[in-house]
């Protein structure tokens, strides 16, 4: 085993014109302006014989078939292979869209992707990731755990699972000790803006960078921010409004975290690289019959207007209309069912890759999708230096929830188009790949 060597980069991936803030159902949500740069970060590590490259891209999706064109091209560039690399998305709800979603494919306000904007997006991910092999020089890296409980909860009750654990990798100079990157994987909901925000932003994760580079990493310094299985966690019951203070407040918060742990890191030069992955089949849920999903609709637009004219707590009208949000989409995946337009939805997310990049004793685990993060604390209870990255090289046109939250419905069943059993699929692959099945 060789001393590790390291390189990072980023490329700016913010539009150049107006965009389609995508992340939202029924609101004409198109940019005013910029609030903070959207960025792709990118981390090369090699022991000398297996190098892996994580990309983290500030937007809601990135696309499997968009996953499998850049890392194409890295390798064709780079010479890291495809199977090494991992390219994931924050989630933030405050940039471009990148994938047409089908639950909203009858929504007259939602406009497709543009394609122009996804060529660009493509094109700085690949930058990104070439820049950071080519930089690579000797390096030390090392890792901690931050406390990440300041940005959210489980979204549906406060005190239900959650997982504030937030790794945190340093990459530093071995010569002279200057850092080259910090990447961290936070398992919560970039969610802080909503509907009425018409500029783009990162949300948290973004602000979370600038606090580290204006206090401690340096200015410029990439941070990779991957967003951790966060299906079911959010910002609503920690926040005071939907604001950019509040983004800035959460993101500073989590920044200060972040530096804390990783001041206690133990550097090392040496540590070994591995990587495995599999591909998966991913069950099918079983969709409702179009009337049966309209009576459904029609209870959670009832449930909606009832608390809306009781004076209800914001936390709970929320939820209320996220939920008819969800009913809504139902009503939608049901009649493309009959009308057989699924199919090519399933092969455009199928088959549903996993991969672990082993860096020294940690396994970070790649999950395409919105997941649960019980799905997580179910990998981390037998494996507890693993770390799943979500959104990662692929999406999976909705969530993966628990079979408890697939029977009690609500807005991530609603729109889930696998069973809750791809979840358990999911763990015991990992499980497998790490060699703790």
């Amino acid at each position: 085993m060789k001393a590790l060597v390291a390189g990072a980069a980023v490329e700016d991936i913010t539009p150049h014109d107006p965009q389609y803030l995508f992340g939202y159902p029924h609101v004409d949500r198109y940019s005013t302006a910029v609030h903070d740069r959207l960025l792709s970060s990118a981390l090369y590590l090699s022991d000398g014989r297996t190098p892996v490259l994580f990309i983290a891209n500030d937007i809601i999706f990135v696309g499997k078939a968009t996953a499998e064109r850049v890392r194409g091209r890295i390798e064709r560039a780079s010479g890291v292979s495809a199977a090494n690399i991992l390219v994931s998305a924050t989630h933030t709800h405050s940039g471009p869209s990148t994938v047409d979603a089908i639950s909203l494919a009858g929504d007259p306000t939602v406009p497709q992707v543009d394609a122009a904007y996804l060529q660009r997006f493509e094109d700085g991910i690949v930058a990104a990731g070439v820049k950071a092999v080519r930089r690579a020089e000797p390096a030390e890296a090392g890792l901690a755990a931050a406390d990440g409980s300041a940005v959210g909860t489980n979204r549906r009750d406060p005190a239900g699972p959650a997982d504030p654990q937030t790794p945190v990798l340093m990459v530093r100079s071995a010569a002279n000790r200057e850092p080259i990157a910090c990447m961290v994987v936070c398992s919560m909901h970039p969610t802080v803006l909503r509907e009425d925000s018409m500029v783009v932003s990162a949300d948290f994760p973004g602000m979370t960078r600038r606090y580290l580079q204006e206090n401690f990493l340096g200015d410029g310094c990439p941070v990779l921010h991957h967003t951790g299985p966060a299906g079911n966690q959010s910002p609503r019951h920690v926040i005071r409004g939907n604001t950019l203070a509040e983004a800035r407040r959460l993101g500073e918060a989590l920044g200060r975290a972040v530096a804390a742990a990783a001041e206690q890191i133990r550097f090392v030069a040496s540590l070994e690289m591995g990587t495995r992955r599999a591909f998966l089949d991913l069950p099918r849920r079983t969709l409702a019959a179009v009337e049966e999903a309209e009576h459904r609709l029609e209870c959670a637009a009832q449930k909606l207007a009832q608390l809306r004219a009781s004076g209800a707590p914001r936390q709970e009208v929320r939820l209320a209309e996220v939920d008819w949000f969800g009913a809504e989409e139902t009503v939608r995946l049901a009649r493309l069912a009959v009308a057989g337009r699924l199919e090519a939805v399933y092969r455009s997310c199928l088959p549903a890759e996993v991969q672990m990049l082993q860096i020294g004793p940690w396994a970070l685990v790649g999950w395409p999708g919105e997941v649960f993060v019980e799905h997580a604390l179910a990998v981390k209870a037998r494996a507890r230096d693993a770390y799943v990255i979500s959104l990662a090289n692929g999406e999976l046109q909705g969530y993966i929830t628990t079979e408890a939250a697939a029977a009690a419905g609500g807005y991530e069943a609603s729109n889930a188009i696998f069973a809750p059993e791809a979840g358990q699929l999911l763990v015991d692959t990992t499980l497998d790949l790490i060699g703790r099945g």
